[in-house]
């Protein structure tokens, strides 16, 4: 499909080709407990009758809740992981001493290849190095990327951000893999056919920028074509809520800071937006009136229903909800999880991590020939 006109770049229910797709769900690491994933699990196996589970946890807990869900036990093969991930955890300790945790058994039933792809709302730093240690890097990518969606003007609704942290560094050759990773996944999670992607900038002009931004907005504009994506070329951060392009790329470290302070700015919004409306009687009163109003910008900012960064550049799906999700932001997560696995994703990223080589080496010839 080309861009949709609802709000939610999900909104349209992927279609099966008939394929079993089966999922690993590290069911521990939430804040709200197994409870809540095994909830969500149960909206997502509801909608898609070929899609099945790998729930890794306490296997005892684990069996009482998902018995609850009527249905839900023929579709569940449970994994017992009796040790926790905590938000506390650092990475360095979980990567010692992690083997006994369901993280990392949700990542090995993705690297043994019994599952399509690995969701967790577990610690993210955390499941980040596990994922590069387990299911390494695709041939070819330096670093691997955290990919999000943001509210745009877009008329899907959502831009896609990358990298958001995963690493705060990048050259140029990084840039071109983020670009076409990040085309990649618009087109096969969101559905848009030619994703426009923009390179972030301090300016538009081709003259701004460190050099190394301006060698990869050359390197990305070479491969736009064969990598089917538009090239807009520079953009700045407010464009990262306009609707001049689908993907916008940039370093982790940048990215991670506007993602911060993106998430900030909407939270004292959404604070100066109650105390205006609780200001006078009647400013009470004009919030009742536009009370339908107000529902349908909660809605249209949802996180719950765009739940889901994905991992980029490694050798399997994973994808990461957030960690205070609820059943809604679960199930789309576990959605965004089987869509891609649906589309083959694993396989296209790869061969466009391929193709961003290419060009890489043409580039550096070109370089090597001016000198």
């Amino acid at each position: 499909m080309t861009a949709n006109s609802s709000s939610s770049p999900q909104a349209t229910a992927p279609v099966s080709d008939g394929r079993k797709i089966i999922l690993s769900i590290d069911a521990m690491g939430g804040d709200r407990g197994p409870a809540t994933v095994v909830a969500g699990i149960a909206r997502s196996a509801r909608k898609n009758a070929d899609l099945g589970f790998i729930l890794h946890g306490p296997r005892a807990e684990l069996e009482k809740l998902v018995g609850r869900r009527r249905g839900l036990a023929e579709r569940c093969e449970i994994r017992d992981a009796a040790d926790v991930v905590t938000m506390e955890d650092k990475p360095s300790h979980v990567m010692r001493h992690g083997k006994q945790t369901s993280m990392w058994s949700a990542l090995e039933s993705v690297r043994n290849g019994e599952a399509s792809a690995c969701v967790s709302c577990g610690n993210t730093g955390a499941l980040m190095a596990l994922s590069m240690i387990r299911l390494r890097k695709m041939p070819g990518v330096n670093r691997p990327a955290i990919s999000v969606l943001w509210p745009s003007r877009n008329p899907q609704g959502f831009n896609v951000l990358l990298d958001a942290g995963a690493d705060i560094r990048a050259d140029q050759e990084d840039l071109l893999q983020y670009a076409l990773m990040g085309a990649s996944y618009a087109r096969n999670g969101l559905g848009l056919d030619r994703p426009r992607v923009g390179l972030l900038n301090v300016g538009t002009e081709e003259h701004k920028g460190r050099p190394e931004l301006r060698d990869a907005h050359d390197m990305i504009e070479q491969a736009a074509d064969g990598a089917n994506f538009d090239f807009v070329g520079f953009v700045e951060g407010r464009d990262i809520v306009d609707d001049t392009c689908d993907v916008i790329v940039t370093d982790g470290f940048t990215g991670n800071v506007a993602l911060k302070t993106g998430e900030g700015t909407a939270g004292l919004v959404g604070e100066l937006l109650k105390e205006a409306f609780k200001y006078s009687p009647l400013s009470r009163f004009a919030a009742l009136l536009a009370l339908t109003s107000l529902r349908r910008l909660r809605k249209r900012i949802d996180p719950r229903r765009v739940n889901g960064g994905v991992f980029l550049g490694l050798n399997g799906t994973v994808v990461k909800s957030h960690g205070s999700a609820d059943a809604t932001g679960v199930s789309a997560a576990v959605k965004l999880a089987y869509r891609l696995a649906l589309s083959g994703f694993d396989e296209k990223i790869a061969a466009r991590v391929a193709s961003a080589a290419t060009v890489a080496q043409d580039a550096a010839e070109r370089e090597a020939g001016n000198t």
